[in-house]
């Protein structure tokens, strides 16, 4: 596992630069997913705009203008902020803080974040001082959608978190109850479903006001979606952030920490064993008691904990069926034996790697997409098709993992197969839409 840039440059180049552990693998990845997601979705609106389906919107701009207070004050404050932080973390980081507590503590170098705060406010003067005119004049330029590809990503980003973020402590309501600044500002604890849902919908109201259409828009971030998803789940799994599956009882972490095939007993042996964790949360190391990062793996008695028995076949590494996250980013299960690294524990159960699953499907539903994606010619079909196929791959991934379940009527889903169930109605929906509507066959 590697949950920061540090272990990456350890395990690779046998280097050991502390500063990289500020860099966590899974926030890497999510960026990346950003990036790939701007490159698919601003050619997609390219190709819409050439087809004459999308149109450019003429807007003024004052250029000459000197920086202004407020010009001046954003740029300080950020520097401010990422400075206080990023000085604090290489050199006045007590020994023993993980680099996420401290990035979300009020911890920080009030020396470092004035450094860097004037200089930003300077750099931002001296820019504009460079371009001010003696009389400032209105401009008028011409901007089409696919310009305006930053501020959607920007947007999805903000709102994604904040999306995530809710949905998140309504899933763990009871923990959110409990400790709600901690829940709040702590780095992991995220909702694909709820960061869809609110970038959705700040995403749709940014559309309307620049004049963009919005159900050409929403085909190109649909496709953009698949590939944005499967990147972002990469970070899922090589940091391994809780997301996983449940327990694959075929096999067993033995006492050095490894993946072993389970012999007859073992997964209950194991159970006993370890039964602090796998009902309370807890794990019992050296006569101390190590609280985890996953509360949702508590279970009411060991006849109940999730697990599902399969074998890999005999070409597949096992790893594809049953891996125990060694050194996860959460610190979560038993100490590895001899390790002392600030991430030093594995899961003393091989769990399903449901994150490598959906970034192989995901993967994959992308490039069959993309593939068709020019034959196909009815406005909004695109978009219906990513919420079905997205709502299907992610309902039945739910059936391996773990989460929070509601329970009524007697059913008991979770909160992302209940909104796969209304993604996969919402495609449906469109499809049969677009199609009644549109003047043009398919």
């Amino acid at each position: 596992m590697y949950p920061n840039l540090f272990y990456v440059f350890k395990d690779w180049f046998g280097v050991e630069w502390e500063a990289l552990k500020i860099l966590n693998t899974f926030g890497l990845m999510v960026a990346m997913g950003f990036v790939t997601a701007a490159i698919v979705i601003s050619s997609e609106l390219k190709r819409k705009e050439k087809q004459g389906l999308l149109f450019p919107r003429e807007e003024f701009i004052t250029v000459g203008k000197p920086a202004t207070l407020v010009d001046l004050l954003i740029n300080f404050i950020v520097g401010f902020i990422f400075g206080f932080k990023v000085f604090g973390f290489n050199f006045n980081m007590p020994a023993g803080t993980s680099p996420q507590s401290y990035i979300f503590s009020l911890e920080g170098s009030i020396a470092g974040g004035l450094v860097l705060a004037i200089f930003l406010a300077g750099l931002k003067w001296w820019e504009k001082n460079k371009q001010k005119l003696k009389e400032p004049e209105q401009r008028g330029i011409r901007i089409w959608p696919h310009d305006r590809v930053g501020d959607i990503v920007i947007i999805s980003l903000v709102f994604g978190i904040l999306g995530a973020k809710l949905f998140d402590n309504l899933e763990n309501w009871e923990d959110f109850i409990q400790n709600p600044l901690e829940r709040i500002f702590s780095a992991g604890g995220l909702t694909f479903y709820g960061g869809l849902i609110a970038a959705g919908i700040a995403i749709c109201v940014y559309a309307a006001k620049k004049g963009i259409k919005l159900i050409h828009l929403v085909d190109a971030i649909s496709i953009a979606m698949l590939l944005a998803y499967a990147v972002g789940r990469i970070g899922c799994q090589v940091s391994g952030d809780g997301d996983w599956g449940v327990y694959n009882s075929a096999y067993v972490t033995d006492a050095s920490g490894k993946v072993a095939l389970a012999k007859d007993g073992d997964f209950q042996a194991q159970l006993e064993r370890y039964k602090t964790y796998f009902l309370d949360g807890t794990v019992l190391d050296s006569g101390k008691t190590t609280p985890t990062f996953v509360t949702d793996r508590k279970s009411a008695s060991l006849q109940a904990v999730p697990h599902r028995y399969v074998k890999a076949l005999s070409f597949m590494p096992v790893w594809m069926v049953a891996y125990n996250y060694p050194q996860n980013v959460n610190n979560d299960g038993v100490l590895i034996p001899g390790n002392y690294d600030d991430h030093n524990r594995v899961l003393p159960q091989p769990v399903f790697p449901t994150p490598f699953y959906e970034t192989v499907v995901c993967t994959l539903l992308f490039l069959i997409v993309w593939a068709f994606r020019k034959r196909i010619h009815v406005a909004g079909t695109i978009s219906g098709i990513y919420f079905i196929i997205n709502g299907l791959e992610r309902f039945l991934v739910e059936k391996i993992r773990v989460n929070n379940q509601y329970h009524f009527w007697g059913i008991h889903p979770s909160q992302a197969e209940i909104i796969s169930f209304f993604l996969i109605l919402t495609g449906v929906i469109i499809i049969i839409t677009v199609h009644v509507k549109s003047p043009r066959k398919s």
